[in-house]
């Protein structure tokens, strides 16, 4: 146990900076205003998103795990659009969507220690929501990884043919997957909606303070089925490498894009494991941060805003207080969060805003 958690204090943790932040945390401001001109035009989908998700937590939520308030779940930034009133349909997938899952850096190497039960997927499951985790190469670059994703599609099922796919990419698997659309376009032809999920889409100023080498120690966690990969993950992860390749890569415009952009309250809703790198972001970057991107850099250009979840960057997509008690009560002591619910809500607001 020990070991994990020197391994991963090595990695995703950097040693606390003295000093003020560049840009101080605060919900009392603009996210729209505040993108970079480099992400276009974004739409604010938040109002609608939350009449959904506090309806999927009303409705569906209350049994699941770490149920929370929907107010405690959302963070209001700024102004929120105002709800739309319309009701909410709670009932089964009327798309037939595939639902594909691409996972962050290094999950490769702790999958087996976290023994992940899937409860996301299979709670959708529930509603006829059929979905899919991608195995990528977890220490590898982009390029790689849209390969990968590649040949998962192409080697999908023929009962699986001309059914409508969203991607959904968590933290690395948000530039993974923008590589895969661009890189692999009749492929990417069946794909309707991309999701961004504290994704690392303009990458992460952390990635200019690492290396590979200190990556490559994520092969040695315990039950790890990672290898070394192209060793182009790190250099992958940095702003520069990541906007410009956005710079140079227009995304086809048949997919509709969105971005879930994880914003905790530092004091109340951050993982002790995670303050350090958190506070060396918010010297070298931005406060605004959930301990490892910066929030403006989470936004896919030109996509809808869905959310400012109340968890950092691993408790919206890392479940480890569910399996590991003591993780939870020291390392990861704020990992709770109500991913079922989120999840079914995601794919619900995008159900209906394909129909609409």
């Amino acid at each position: 146990m020990t070991r994990i958690f020197i391994v991963l204090i090595t990695i995703f943790t950097l040693a606390a900076c003295a000093g003020k932040p560049l840009v101080p945390y605060s919900t009392d401001f603009d996210p729209i205003a505040e993108m970079p001109s480099s992400v276009g035009n974004i739409e604010d989908g938040r109002g609608r998103f939350r009449e959904i998700y506090c309806e999927v937590q009303e409705e569906h939520g209350r049994d699941l795990p770490d149920h929370m308030p929907c107010e405690e779940a959302l963070m209001v930034v700024g102004t929120e659009p105002a709800a739309t009133g319309r009701p909410v349909y709670l009932g089964p997938s009327r798309g037939g969507y595939l639902v594909g899952i691409v996972p962050g850096f290094g999950w490769d190497c702790i999958e087996g220690w976290l023994d992940h039960d899937n409860s996301g997927p299979a709670h959708v499951a529930k509603f006829g929501y059929e979905s899919a985790f991608l195995e990528v190469d977890g220490l590898s670059g982009t390029s790689n990884n849209a390969g990968q994703i590649n040949e998962f599609l192409i080697n999908l099922p023929p009962e699986d043919e001309g059914r409508p796919i969203i991607m959904i990419g968590y933290s690395k698997g948000a530039p993974d997957l923008l590589d895969f659309v661009v890189s692999y376009p009749e492929t990417a032809k069946r794909v309707v909606a991309v999701v961004a999920i504290a994704g690392a889409v303009s990458g992460s100023p952390l990635a200019l303070e690492s290396d590979q080498g200190q990556a490559n120690l994520l092969t040695k966690v315990p039950k790890s089925e990672c290898d070394d990969g192209d060793g182009g993950g790190v250099n992958d992860l940095r702003p520069d490498v990541r906007k410009q390749w956005l710079a140079d890569h227009p995304l086809p415009v048949h997919i509709r894009y969105y971005s879930v952009v994880t914003y905790p309250d530092p004091e109340t809703r951050m993982s002790r494991g995670l303050k350090s790198s958190y506070r060396k972001l918010s010297k070298i970057a931005d406060a605004r941060n959930d301990s490892q991107v910066v929030f403006y850099d989470q936004v896919i250009p030109g996509s809808t805003l869905l959310a400012f979840p109340n968890a950092d960057h691993w408790a919206i997509g890392v479940p480890v207080d569910r399996k590991h008690k003591f993780a939870a009560s020291s390392f990861v002591n704020r990992n709770n969060y109500p991913r079922e619910a989120f999840f079914e809500a995601i794919i619900r607001y995008i159900e209906e805003d394909l129909t609409d």
